[in-house]
């Protein structure tokens, strides 16, 4: 099985364009979404098994992604 990192680009392609927009105008959902994408990158790293963990600190990673798509989701959508 082939795990993928997920950017928001291709998780909402409908909001691609905002999303390029709130980039490059907004500083706040600039810092959230290279969060995002560190985070979501370093996941499949541990997924694939490049990359070690605990499993506490991998729970940790995958609650932390969902809570800032969460976020970034809302301010597209504002």
């Amino acid at each position: 099985m082939t795990l993928d990192h997920h950017p928001l680009a291709k998780d909402f392609p409908e909001l691609k364009d905002k999303i390029h927009a709130l980039k490059t105008s907004d500083a706040h959902f600039a810092r959230l979404e290279r969060e995002y994408e560190d985070l979501d990158k370093a996941i499949v790293r541990l997924e694939t098994g490049i990359e070690h963990s605990s499993a506490a600190d991998f729970e940790a990673k995958k609650l932390r992604r969902v809570s800032l798509k969460d976020e970034l989701y809302a301010l597209l959508k504002a």
